[in-house]
């Protein structure tokens, strides 16, 4: 929040315009009073009517008082409404630097609910108000972002579903006309289409129910090494394939976390397939689990392409590609990072990336809270993580 300075904090505007008015219809009463029964202050010309009528009411009864009081009786009524005039005069002026700017921001804000999201207002001013008013524009301009982002949403989705479609579509219109031949190679193409399109459909409502806070979670008390033994294991394959190593760090004894096991393993094969995408034969991808500032910290490291400055603050966005044509060749949907995001979130956790830049490699960092209430460390069923290339490598714990 900013801080204003004293005076140009709306409270004080509306206490200092209420003090002044008090005192201009103040001034205006004494002045006006004293004119009034000034003797000898022929300045107005209801001065001479007064002194007329006090002579007449006196020589008529003889009575100073019935003057007095009628003197003081017409000079504060004469004084009231001056001062009242000049009460409202003021009232007005600043009613109306205080209405002018929040009827500005109402229309704005008619405006942005009506999806014209590219309306902004505009307030000189220093006080509490040009604050509301940068906060509506801030408003306006993540809701004209997230417009932006809905749009080419849409876009993507129509062009991923299409292009398996059409694929599938295709050769169904070929096995049709008989110019394509309906062997196994043939059929099995169209079911790897029809997989990766059904893929795609579940990662959407996956992401859909992410993004709206509903994903269905399991918590429970995990044992993170016994977790990455399994990923391990099920990635051993591919990694010895693509002739990289894969080295997963631990520490010897790690706390149980508060989490779905499921998703857990959702996310690392996420991240360990975009590692080993991503890098060259011959490369390194190493997984480290260690305590961090009373949580769990999960890095992925890879020495892989790496990634621009540029686009790391645009990794987790939906269907964004730092290298489109490549990740469209991989078969990769362009949302798998944003929803393990949201998956670590929805967990308790927070995730981002790091790149030294191109050619330099890839980090990917979460982390996981302890279990609630318990914090004793427990011992790793996998006190021996090795190298997977070399069955002989070297230990690492």
């Amino acid at each position: 929040m900013i801080k204003h300075k004293w005076y140009n904090r709306l409270r004080w505007k509306l206490f200092l315009s209420h003090l002044l008015i008090g005192v201009i219809s103040i001034g205006v009463l004494i002045v006006t009073t004293h004119i009034l029964t000034g003797v000898g202050l022929n300045i107005f010309p209801i001065s001479n009517q007064f002194f007329e009528r006090f002579a007449a009411t006196f020589q008529s009864n003889g009575n100073s008082n019935v003057y007095l009081q009628i003197m003081l009786r017409d000079a504060l009524i004469v004084a009231a409404i001056a001062a009242l005039e000049a009460a409202i005069i003021v009232s007005l002026s600043v009613s109306t630097r205080l209405v002018e700017p929040l009827q500005a921001m109402t229309a704005v804000s008619r405006k942005l609910a009506q999806g014209f999201y590219n309306e902004r207002t505009v307030i000189r001013s220093q006080d509490e108000l040009a604050e509301l008013s940068r906060t509506i524009n801030h408003l306006a301009a993540s809701l004209e972002q997230t417009e932006r982002r809905r749009m080419a949403l849409l876009s993507d989705v129509t062009h991923e579903l299409r292009t398996p479609l059409a694929t599938i579509g295709g050769y169904m219109e070929g096995l049709i006309d008989g110019v394509v031949q309906p062997d196994r190679k043939t059929f099995e193409l169209v079911l790897s289409e029809s997989q990766r399109l059904q893929r795609l459909i579940e990662d959407l409502q996956l992401l859909s129910h992410a993004e709206a806070g509903q994903i269905p979670l399991k918590p429970t008390s995990v044992n993170l090494c016994n977790v990455m033994q399994k990923i391990r294991m099920q990635f051993w394959p591919q990694f010895d394939q693509a002739d990289i190593d894969l080295l997963v760090f631990h520490a010897e004894e790690l706390p149980p976390v508060w989490a779905d096991p499921d998703r857990i393993e959702q996310v690392l094969i996420n991240l360990l397939s975009n590692a080993l995408r991503y890098t060259a034969r011959g490369g390194r991808v190493s997984v480290q689990a260690r305590l961090k500032e009373g949580q769990v910290l999960i890095s992925i490291y890879d020495t892989g392409v790496g990634i621009a400055p540029e686009h790391l603050p645009h990794l987790f966005e939906r269907f964004y590609r730092v290298d489109k044509s490549r990740s469209r060749a991989s078969g990769g949907s362009g949302i798998g990072l944003t929803i393990a995001r949201h998956l670590i979130y929805a967990q308790g956790g927070e995730m981002w990336a790091e790149s030294a830049g191109l050619g330099r490699g890839t980090a990917f960092h979460f982390t996981l809270p302890y279990r609630l209430g318990d914090s004793t460390p427990l011992p790793c069923s996998c006190k021996s993580i090795m190298t997977l290339r070399n069955i002989n490598a070297r230990i690492v714990t």
